[in-house]
């Protein structure tokens, strides 16, 4: 196991390198940074003295190596715009964004769980039609267009829920932390928390009704596999209730593919989903990202595409470490 680990962690470091490298390339392809930061009306001689400031007069290869050095640092630069380290004002971001993925991953699985179990308990049944056909919408509805929807409906048309942003102006100022809903949790300050969660409902629903419909195919299809296995059979020969076969023999020998997916779709939430961000005006990386992109702030877009892959690759970490757990028959040498 320590040697798996090992390897997995060396390869994690060479991938990080690869997208930071990439992401670099990409970036400078666009254009010239300092061309897309001046106006107009800049001079040449505003010219020369932005590309000298900014180190952008120096060879492409000497640039690469130097932003391959920082990078491993941890050290993206300061933003073009709000001149601050941009690592710092990426990382700002992030209470924000997870919030979001928590409670938009909750939602995903408590939908996807049951649907999924009993659509395939109930194969071939106006039950399983139902489950499918609801599915396959909810996989083929744009965010943005359920997004704008819910807010006509919830907060425009019945005024039950906020349109955007995380709290209502002065309730943080009961805040210490910047994870204003697990903090209201924590320390029992119910005007912190229901504010909070008044505000994330919407977009949390949002980006998790996208999700639990992958989630619900596949949790049908991983037990409609495992429910035509002999143990299951042995184990309802013997007389065991119905929900133990299910929920406890068949439920988690069918939780690798989910497990699997499971850690892509929180990889993906963690790592900011843009449209919802945008459509709710939710201050996270998503946001930040998109905001960075329109005033072409390479440092910011580093930033966050590093943080992004960091996060990818440490969730897909965890989920081989739950093989082993979920299914005794796989060892690492």
């Amino acid at each position: 196991m320590f040697r798996f680990i090992a390897g997995r962690c060396l390869q994690a470091v060479v991938v990080l390198a690869g997208i930071t490298a990439i992401c670099f390339i990409i970036l400078h392809l666009t254009g010239d940074p300092a061309a897309l930061l001046l106006p107009e009306s800049a001079t040449q001689q505003d010219y020369r003295e932005i590309r000298s400031r900014m180190g952008f007069d120096r060879p492409l290869v000497e640039q690469f190596a130097q932003y391959m050095a920082h990078a491993a640092r941890m050290d993206f630069g300061t933003s073009f715009h709000q001149h601050s380290p941009a690592m710092a004002i990426v990382l700002e971001r992030m209470p924000a964004t997870f919030e979001l993925a928590v409670a938009a991953f909750i939602i995903a699985l408590v939908i996807a769980l049951p649907v999924g179990i009993l659509s395939a308990t109930h194969r071939n049944t106006p039950i399983d039609y139902g489950a499918m056909s609801t599915a396959l919408v909810g996989q083929s509805m744009p965010n943005f267009w359920l997004g704008l929807m819910l807010i006509l409906v919830f907060s425009l048309g019945l005024d039950l829920l906020p349109t955007s942003g995380r709290l209502t102006y002065g309730v943080e100022q009961h805040a210490v932390t910047s994870f204003y809903l697990f903090e209201g949790l924590f320390r029992l300050d119910w005007a912190l928390f229901s504010d909070a969660l008044k505000h994330v409902i919407l977009p949390a629903v949002t980006a998790g009704l996208y999700s639990s419909a992958r989630l619900t195919r596949l949790v049908r299809s991983s037990m409609l596999e495992v429910l035509s296995e002999d143990y299951v059979r042995t184990a309802r020969a013997k007389g065991l209730p119905e929900w133990i076969v299910v929920n406890v023999h068949a439920l988690k020998n069918a939780s690798i593919p989910l497990v699997t997916l499971c850690g892509i779709e929180l990889g993906l939430l963690l790592g900011g989903t843009v449209v919802t961000e945008t459509v709710f005006a939710w201050p996270g990386i998503g946001l930040l990202t998109i905001q960075a992109l329109q005033n072409n702030d390479f440092p910011i877009i580093q930033a966050a595409v590093f943080l992004l892959a960091f996060i990818f690759v440490g969730v897909n970490l965890v989920v081989d470490l739950m093989y082993a757990w979920l299914d005794p028959r796989i060892r690492y040498a």
